[in-house]
């Protein structure tokens, strides 16, 4: 068995096409084709069934996905500590984060992390709150932003990295549009634009509202802060947005308005599966982060 058969067989078993398996992996279809009959020749089990033009795992198949899955990311992550020991500046950190913090805190730490770590390379992947909990568990990620962070989960730990105030924001003809500060409160009789349930900042918005004493009118539903920002700019309705989420200037704008009655915030951090020991590229990049966070908090306070 073949390092090269384990690769073509998860690659195929991802795209359930030989022909679309093949072309990522720049190879002809025939090749793949014989890695994979090979393989299936010296388990004694099939590991695919045709369905139409694609192709199904096997009861087996999936069993055998989910070990070779693990095996490769081993495999991976052993050949980057090789790499490390030799330069730990040349090293891959693989991290997560959720869209709204892409928009602004993860490019920003990157780029000041860079240019102290120049040769470090990034692998990052964008989910949900509990996609990226997740990943981080099942190994695929070594570490992850997360928002709001979790003080009791016995998979993963961290550290919390800092608190954000959310804003309310309207659209610019809003009665409200031009005040200073509101509470929550009068925002009760209007249609919310709300993130989709999977999204954690729908249960923070969620949890305020309640704090207030209402539950939203959700009119429309969106899975990005823009779209979000650009429907309430729209006239759609209002909402609730990071502050890090409002820093982007774009053509429809809402007005931004601080929410006192209660203050609505969330929690930020950084997290990795409990126990896991990290490659040492990583274990910088998380010190970077803590010095950094640290920083701006002294700075703003």
């Amino acid at each position: 068995m073949e390092i090269r058969q384990l690769q073509y067989f998860v690659k195929v078993a991802k795209k359930q096409h030989v022909t679309q398996a093949a072309e990522e992996l720049h190879v002809a279809q025939s090749a793949v084709s014989r890695q994979i009959h090979q393989l299936e020749e010296e388990l004694g089990v099939p590991l695919f069934v045709q369905k139409g033009r694609n192709l199904q795992l096997t009861t087996v198949g999936k069993k055998f996905l989910g070990r070779m899955e693990q095996i490769l990311r081993d495999l991976d992550r052993a050949v980057n500590e090789a790499r490390e020991f030799l330069d730990p500046e040349a090293g891959e950190i693989r991290i997560g984060f959720p869209h709204s913090l892409g928009i602004n805190l993860l490019p920003t730490v990157v780029a000041r992390f860079r240019q102290l770590h120049p040769n470090v390379k990034f692998r990052l992947r964008q989910g949900t709150y509990n996609s990226l909990i997740r990943d981080v568990i099942k190994g695929e990620l070594d570490l992850a932003f997360i928002s709001p962070f979790p003080e009791q989960n016995e998979y993963v730990s961290g550290d919390l990295l800092l608190r954000e105030e959310l804003y309310a924001i309207v659209p610019e003809g809003h009665d409200l549009a031009q005040m200073g500060t509101i509470r929550l409160e009068q925002l009760k009789d209007e249609a919310f634009v709300m993130f989709s349930e999977e999204y954690s900042l729908r249960n923070i918005v969620l949890e305020a509202c309640a704090k207030a004493g209402f539950v939203p009118q959700i009119g429309f539903e969106g899975e990005e802060t823009d779209t979000i920002r650009g429907l309430v700019a729209a006239g759609m309705g209002v909402s609730l947005l990071p502050e890090m989420a409002l820093t982007e200037i774009s053509q429809l704008q809402p007005a931004k308005v601080r929410v006192t009655e209660p203050q609505v915030t969330r929690s930020i951090g950084l997290i990795q599966r409990t126990g896991e020991k990290l490659p040492h590229v990583a274990e910088v990049f998380q010190a970077f982060l803590r010095d950094f966070t640290l920083g701006n908090k002294k700075s703003t306070s």
